[in-house]
Formats: structure tokens, C-alpha cells, sequence
């Protein structure tokens, strides 16, 4: 799916407005928006004419991704570092959509897994979103949106060592509705993806990548995996949608039902 194409996949439902009319002049601030879904989003509102700033964790890289791709700004942090973190997005003069996809496969079975390293789940997810809405402040637009992650584990664990991240997916869509109420009429959503053809899909998978790919697709009600614009997509759909609030949109092919 290119750019264009997801540009013009959605509209305003109430007034038709396009998606470049929506965000264009807006200021987006991505938090893991080098890669993946997170940077497929970035495109995206960029080419919708955003004023698109992303945060990722290694300076030099995030520099690299923001020059190549033309973005307003970047800036680099450690989401599990929550005073770098407020620091990365002190000097934002105004957030009009605030996006937090960042966070790694943490995968260990809890009676074996060293405990730190669990922690990273919710570190990662949870309270670098506390950090990241504290950050911002009443900088955020009040007719702004917050996007959060959590993933097809809130809905579908497995006993392969996913436990506290299936944890860590479902607070993220409590959290979500939580804050949508705290923070109104800011709104809330949360994007939970599926199986989607991304870096740390590809990590998580290792060694055994395509065997594994080659199953999914078998057991897969659309025989394929998503990819990272599909799910870019969803992330402009939940900015620009304004009755879309306190809500988990679940884009996973119908993987949940299977």
C-alpha cells in the first residue's frame, strides 16, 4: 500500500474532509516513529502535510530516518528513561497528535525470565506513556488525539513466555480508556495490531522466521500478514477521526478470531 493510497483511504465520515485537510499545519509527535508502523504513520502524515516529528531511541539513526524522509524534527530518547523522555519533548511548542508506539518483544516465561527483564514490557508500554503525556502537558491541542499500542496478545495469550506482555497490551487498552476521560476532549484510542510484516516481527521470530510465516499464512483468515502502511493507516484514522474516542481499533486480518 503506498502512501497515497492509505492517504485516501479514509475521510471525515461527518464532514468529508480529507485526510490532507485534516492534518495539514498539525503538528504529529511519533515516539518510535523510525520504523515499522511507527515510521509508515510518520510518511503517511507527512505526505498528508503535517508537521511530523519523531522520537526514537538512537540519536544518529533517528537523525538518518527524519533527513531521508523529510520530517519537521526529530528527537532521540530512551522510552524506558522517563527523564529523558520529558526531556526529548519539553521544547514541542504545541502536540496536536500524540503517538506512542514505541516498545520491543519482551518474551520470557515468568518462572524462568529474569524479572528486570519482564519489567521492560510495562517500562516500555505503560509508564513511557505516563512520561510522554506528563511531558507534553497542556501543550497537547484540546481538540488533539493520543495514540497508544497494545497488540493481538491482549485478547489472544499464548504459553509461549508472553504472559506480562499480554499484560502489559491490555493495560495500555484500559489505560487508554482511562485516560479519555482524565484527559477529555483530548481523545484516546488505542491500536491493536496483529501479525504485521515489521522489523520486530522479524526479530521476535529470529531463526525460524519464515517457517513461521509460512504457518501463519496457512491459519491466517486473509492467508497473509498485514503490512506496516496498513497499520500507518489505522494510526492517521485514529487522529483524524473525531468520534473516535476511548476505543481499541484491532487491525489483524480477523487473526483474533481464529
Amino acid at each position: 500500500m503506498s502512501n497515497a493510497s492509505s492517504i485516501g483511504t479514509f475521510s471525515n465520515v461527518a464532514g468529508g474532509q480529507s485526510l490532507r485537510g485534516q492534518l495539514e499545519g498539525k503538528t504529529v509527535v511519533i515516539v518510535g516513529g523510525t520504523s515499522g508502523i511507527g515510521l509508515a504513520a510518520a510518511t503517511q502524515a507527512k505526505a498528508a502535510d503535517a508537521h511530523v516529528i519523531v522520537v526514537g531511541r538512537n540519536a544518529a539513526s533517528t537523525e538518518e530516518v527524519a533527513t531521508k524522509h523529510g520530517f519537521d524534527g526529530w528527537r532521540a530518547a530512551d522510552v524506558t528513561d522517563g527523564v529523558a523522555l520529558e526531556a526529548a519533548l519539553s521544547d514541542i511548542a504545541r502536540v496536536d497528535h500524540l503517538v506512542l508506539l514505541a516498545g520491543t518483544f519482551v518474551a520470557g516465561k515468568v518462572r524462568e525470565a529474569e524479572v528486570d527483564y519482564l519489567r521492560r514490557a510495562f517500562d516500555e508500554r505503560m509508564w513511557s506513556a505516563v512520561h510522554a503525556v506528563r511531558a507534553v502537558g497542556d501543550r497537547l491541542s484540546q481538540d488533539g488525539s493520543i495514540t497508544l499500542i497494545s497488540g493481538a496478545l491482549a485478547d489472544r495469550p499464548n504459553a509461549n513466555g508472553t504472559a506480562v506482555l499480554a499484560a502489559a497490551s491490555a493495560a495500555m487498552e484500559a489505560f487508554a480508556r482511562g485516560l479519555a476521560l482524565e484527559l477529555a476532549p483530548v481523545r484516546v484510542n488505542t491500536l491493536s495490531p496483529g501479525p504485521i510484516d515489521t522489523p520486530i516481527f522479524s526479530k521476535a521470530l529470529g531463526a525460524n522466521r519464515d517457517a513461521v510465516v509460512e504457518s501463519m499464512r496457512n491459519s491466517l483468515p486473509l492467508k497473509r500478514l498485514g503490512t506496516a502502511d496498513e497499520a500507518g493507516a489505522s494510526v492517521l484514522f485514529l487522529m483524524t477521526n473525531g468520534w473516535m474516542n476511548g476505543a481499541t481499533l484491532n487491525v489483524d486480518g480477523g487473526s483474533r478470531l481464529v
